[in-house]
């Protein structure tokens, strides 16, 4: 499974609901519902064929995630994004992934670089033509990193953290600097590969700023998208 599916299509001979909540989720996050849309349960439940119940449920996990929020009166709608939870999962994942990498660092697994480079090359075949494969790819990069240091409880617990600032992601997918992205993950696993803890935990810190820098550009360009503020001094921040 994919970390964001792009097959929407709902399989009616398996369990529904917690697939209907994979999918609208998905939806969500890649901005196929883009902040502030509407969206109702009796919609839902006609363009997938199934009763209200689990949309209902989906819908219930949906605003426990901050992803879709009701309106009394007026119907449920996409949530915003929020921009304080954009900055915040940021923080706990850099501090999380620098603990990582370092510990994976003063391994020093061959076997780990050796699949680290074969998705970076999977990375730059897709880069060009498809940034929602690029994006899926980076993120099997970087739950590889978790689960080879034995942490993945951990990486579950950061993809519900993050989906805010997945959602940046993908706004900017279209015109990131993927080039840039490539050459950090290369870093990265150069780093890992050559034993040297501080060096990786800087690559990654790096690397996991990225999105912040661009942040001020794409709130301007779509300010119905976000709620809160960029703070002042945002570039220092990441620096």
């Amino acid at each position: 499974m994919t970390a964001f599916p792009t097959d929407w299509q709902l399989d009616l001979d398996g369990p529904i609901g917690p697939r209907l909540r994979e999918i609208l989720r998905a939806r969500i996050v890649s901005c196929d519902l883009p902040p502030g849309a509407r969206i109702s349960e009796s919609e839902i439940a006609a363009a997938y064929g199934v009763s209200r119940q689990p949309v209902r449920e989906a819908f219930i996990k949906l605003v426990q995630e901050g992803l879709l929020k009701v309106r009394p009166q007026r119907g449920s709608e996409v949530a915003r994004i929020d921009l304080q939870a954009v900055l915040d999962a940021r923080f706990v994942r850099e501090a999380t992934e620098a603990d990582i990498v370092s510990l994976l660092a003063s391994r020093g697994d061959p076997a780990l670089v050796a699949e680290l480079e074969r998705q970076i090359a999977l990375q730059e075949r897709v880069r060009k033509n498809s940034p929602a494969d690029f994006i899926d790819l980076d993120e099997m990069f970087h739950r590889t990193l978790a689960e080879a240091a034995g942490r993945r409880t951990v990486w579950t617990l950061i993809e519900t953290l993050k989906l805010h600032f997945d959602r940046v992601r993908f706004i900017t997918s279209a015109t990131f600097p993927t080039d840039t992205l490539l050459a950090q993950h290369r870093e990265i696993a150069a780093r890992i590969g050559a034993r040297d803890p501080a060096g990786a935990e800087a690559a990654i810190r790096t690397h996991l700023r990225e999105v912040l820098s661009h942040l001020p550009e794409v709130t301007l360009a779509h300010p119905e998208y976000f709620e809160g503020q960029v703070p002042d001094g945002l570039s220092a921040q990441v620096a």
